[in-house]
This record gives structure tokens, sequence and C-alpha cells, in this order.
């Protein structure tokens, strides 16, 4: 059977990238996007080439960047211009084929077997999909081909901006085996250590060992590792939006200033449950686990989590057990610095649950209905047209906007997700 014809096409800087077509100016001088600053969210997104010259990578903080480029212009991020963008590409991709899995906004693979087999060859679709995105874009992106979506991101990532780079069964050892191992797919910093402790610092290293020992020593993950390595991936090109199969909704946020009390807590945890809440009706979901991720100012976190009396996606109901869980687990040694919440294991909004003899059954119905209804109000005046009263009693703590200021990048790649430790794709 012939081999599968894999493309794995990368976006190169694309929110940066994005700012300079509206801003030709800008090309010149180096620039980031970046999260604000003054309200802690300050971290490298994407950098145009000026800024990368001066050694600025994506995922340093702003307070770094701006030492390395003390003329470093910040600019915040305009997701929804981004989407728009990532949606014209996708228009793209679909005259090839119809086996799209996005990862990220400006990362995608592509299954053009089907194409391939009507006489074109992966590195011509390649090419031509970057001379469309540059001409009718005025973007640019690095393409792999590959017969796998691990060697076809592997690809990808070889030579920017704007190149075509095929990995085949032929040359993946000679082009492949010689990178570092922590280039393939799914090896971050931890695993990268319990490589080097065998003293593996390559691929190649890594795919000759053998696999009994590999999972020995890292578990399953040692086997998805060993068949990454020696090209053995097998996992389909599935077909998704930008929107990918959702298996929790969550939101968090390093906030403006230390939370000191108990009522400061309160106030993030219901300004997180209410955008939680509306994305999970947004998508027709209710969630029947709570989960909170809290950080302290020197940086040690925790995670808790415990389950609803039933399913539920109201913001009331999911503040209430998330600052639950917080109060029984945490003693005010030190200050908080983030705070996160997460509702786990949906269901959809329409399964019937069991009613209670113990409940304010009409109570319930009342505050679904004008949870939905402020929905209505949120989606026509703006996110901030209705507030709780609770977030007016702190000026910097109350105007965070969790729902509009950050967007939810789905990062797929085995049916149900990653099963270990996950490096954010890199813009």
């Amino acid at each position: 059977m012939a081999d599968r014809v894999i493309l794995h096409s990368d976006l190169n800087n694309f929110y940066a990238s994005v700012e300079c077509l509206y801003n030709p100016a800008l090309r010149r001088i180096p620039l980031v996007v970046g999260g604000d600053p003054q309200l802690r969210h300050g971290i490298v997104l994407a950098k145009n080439d000026p800024a990368k010259a001066c050694g600025i990578v994506t995922g340093e903080a702003l307070w770094q960047a701006k030492q390395k480029c003390p003329d470093l212009l910040v600019v915040k991020p305009n997701f929804q211009l981004y989407l728009h963008f990532a949606h014209q590409v996708r228009a793209i991709y679909g005259d090839y084929t119809d086996q799209i899995e996005p990862f990220g906004l400006d990362e995608a693979w592509l299954d053009v077997s089907g194409t391939c087999h009507h006489g074109l060859t992966g590195e011509r679709i390649a090419s031509e999909i970057r001379r469309r995105i540059r001409e009718e874009l005025g973007l640019t992106a690095s393409v792999g081909v590959s017969f796998n979506k691990v060697f076809a991101k592997l690809g990808s990532d070889l030579k920017k901006p704007d190149a075509t780079t095929v990995i085949s069964r032929a040359n993946f050892r000679e082009r492949v085996w010689p990178l570092p191992a922590s280039d393939l797919l799914y090896v971050g910093p931890a695993t990268k250590r319990k490589l080097s402790r065998l003293g593996v610092r390559t691929i190649g290293q890594l795919a000759q060992l053998e696999p009994s020992f590999l999972h020995a020593y890292l578990g399953k993950w040692g086997d998805v590792l060993s068949s990454f390595a020696n090209g053995q991936d097998s996992s389909p090109v599935t077909v998704s939006g930008y929107q990918s199969v959702v298996k929790s909704i969550g939101n968090s946020t390093t906030t403006p200033r230390d939370l000191e009390t108990n009522e400061d807590v309160s106030l993030i945890f219901f300004v997180l449950s209410e955008s939680v809440a509306s994305r999970l009706r947004q998508h027709q979901f209710k969630c029947q686990t709570v989960q909170i991720y809290v950080r302290d100012v020197e940086l040690d976190s925790f995670e808790r989590q415990a389950h609803l009396d039933r399913p539920s996606n109201l913001s009331s109901d999911i503040a209430r057990l998330a600052m639950a869980l917080f109060t029984e687990a945490w003693d005010w040694r030190r200050p908080l610095r983030s705070i996160g919440v997460r509702g786990c294991d949906l269901v959809d909004a329409a399964t019937g649950i069991q009613l209670s003899l113990f409940e304010n059954e009409p109570l319930q119905l009342r505050l679904q209905l004008l949870e939905e209804a402020l929905d209505e109000i949120r989606l026509r005046f703006g996110t901030g047209s209705v507030r709780r009263a609770v977030t007016l009693c702190d000026a910097s703590l109350g105007r965070i906007n969790p729902k509009d200021d950050h967007v939810i990048h789905p990062v797929g790649f085995f049916k149900d997700g990653p099963v270990a430790e996950v490096r954010p794709p890199a813009t």
C-alpha cells in the first residue's frame, strides 16, 4: 500500500505578520505581539524578523525582551483578526483536501494523499499552497511534507520562512535522526531531562533504544516516543475546525495585583466562572467536575477538583464549588499570583438529570433562563455590559475579561488528546 502524503503548514510569525500586514512600516522595526505588562500578562506571543534578530524568543517575558531590545514595540493581540486570517488560510487548504486538522490558529496538518493520486506530488502541492498564501493573503508559511504527521511537523520547523521541506522514508534517518531529541513532538523539558540522564541527546539515539527499555523507563509514553522517532506514527489527520473536540473548558488569569484575602479570590472565581459557564452554554455542554488551579507569589502551585451534585453550566454552581475547594486547601501562608477554573467531565446539555426533592428546582430553572438571557445581552452589547455587583468591589480585579481576552487554542494529536506533557505550538 502506498504511503500517505501528509503536509504540516506553519504560518511564519503569524500574529506579528498579520500586524505588519496592516501596517507595513512595522516590518522594519523590532515588534512583538504580547500581553499587557501592566496586567502581568507580559509574555511574547509572536515576534517579527527584526525582533528575532535581537535574540527575542516566543514565550519569554516582555521585560526580558526589552532588555535585549530597549526600543521594542509591543502590540496587544487581536485574536479576532488572527482568527479571520486563519479561516482564509483554511479555505486555501480546502482546495486540496477536506482532511484538515488545525494545531492552534497558525498550524495545520493536511492529508493530501487523494490529491497526489491524481498526479500531483506532495512537494508540488506544498509549494503551491505557500505561493497562494503569499500572493493572496500577504503572509508566508513553511510546509513539511512526509509520510506521517510527526515528521511533517518536523519538516515545517526545519527551514523558515517560506520553505518546503520533504522528509521521506528514504531520507528520514539522515534528516531527522541528527536533530535534538527535544525537536520531536511532545518531548518537553521534563522528558528532555529524563532522556539526558540516559545520555540521549538526539532523535536517532532515542530511536535506537530498545522499546522495552523505554517502556520501563517512561511507561506508555516511552512506546509513543519510540514509534515517533522511528517514523512509525500512523495517527490520522482528524477533520476538525478551530474549535476541536472539547474535553474540558476553562479560564485562568494572572491577576493585576496579588490576591491576599478570600474576598479577592471569590471575586476572581466569579469572573472566571462567568466565562467558563458562558463557554459551556455556547458549546451546549454541562460539566460534572470543577477543577481549580492556584499559584502563589513564589510560583508554587496546586490543583484540586471535585464533582458537582449534578451536571451544570451555571456560573454560580461552578464558582461556589471552586471556592469550597480553595478554602479547604489554602491557609494563606503566601499571597496568590494566578488562579484558574475549569469545567471537566462534560456531558451534552440536553442530557436528562434526576430532579431532587431537596433542591429548589423552580429556582434552578430561573437561574438557567437568567444566565441564558445574560448571554444574549452580552453578545449584543459586550461582555462588560452586565456585571456581578461583586466585581465592582475592586476596580483592578473586576475589570478582568477572560472571555474576550483569552482564546482557547485546540492542541490535539491523539484521538483523545495528548497523554503527557505538551509544549505549546510556537507562533
